[in-house]
C-alpha cells in the first residue's frame, strides 16, 4: 500500500507509521525494561519486562519494526520539521568549551529557518544578544562570521555581545 501511494503521489511526502508502537517502545524504555532510541530498527531488552510487553514488544518487532524497519513516527517527524517546514538545528558553543556546568555536550539546540544568519540565532537565542551582537564564531572553523553569514544546518556558533 505504501508503494502504491508513494507511485500514486510522488509529490507528498509518505511515512508509514505505527503511534501505538512508538509510545509502547518509550514507555517500555522511559521504565527501563529496554533500550530503545527513536526512530531505530530495534531495541535492547535491559531490564524486567511485564507480562505484557513479554507479549507486545515480539509483536512490535515482527509486524512494525521488521516490516518498515522502525515505528516511522520519528522518520515523519523529522520530515515535517527539515523537509516541509525548512528547519535547521544549530548549536550555541563556545570555542574552547562544548559542555554545559554539568558536563553535557551540546545540550541546547535551536531549529532556525534556513537562510537564517547568525544575528538570527543571537536573537533566537535572547533578544539581548541580539541588540549587543558583535559577532560570531564558527566553533568548528574557528573563523569569526559576520551578522550577515548564513548558518548551515548543524553550525555550533558562539556569540560574542556586549550585552
Amino acid at each position: 500500500n505504501v508503494e502504491r501511494l508513494r507511485k500514486e503521489f510522488p509529490e507528498l511526502i509518505i511515512v508509514p507509521c505505527s503511534g501505538v508502537a512508538e509510545l509502547v517502545l518509550k514507555t517500555a524504555a522511559k521504565d527501563g525494561a529496554i533500550q530503545y532510541v527513536p526512530g531505530g530498527k530495534g531495541y535492547d531488552i535491559s531490564g524486567a519486562l511485564t507480562a505484557q510487553q513479554e507479549k507486545g514488544l515480539p509483536v512490535i518487532q515482527r509486524t512494525v519494526l521488521d516490516v518498515i524497519g522502525n515505528t516511522g513516527v520519528q522518520e515523519a517527524l523529522d520530515g515535517a520539521v527539515f523537509s516541509l517546514l525548512k528547519y535547521m538545528p544549530i548549536f550555541p558553543g563556545g570555542v574552547g568549551k562544548l559542555a554545559d556546568s554539568e558536563g553535557r555536550v551540546m545540550p541546547d539546540c535551536w531549529l532556525l529557518r534556513q537562510g537564517s544568519t547568525a544575528l538570527d540565532f543571537a536573537y533566537k537565542i535572547h533578544t539581548d544578544l541580539g541588540r549587543g551582537f558583535i559577532r560570531a564564531i564558527d566553533v568548528k572553523t574557528k573563523r569569526t562570521v559576520g551578522k550577515e553569514h548564513v548558518l548551515m544546518p548543524g553550525d555550533v556558533v558562539e556569540i560574542v555581545s556586549d550585552k
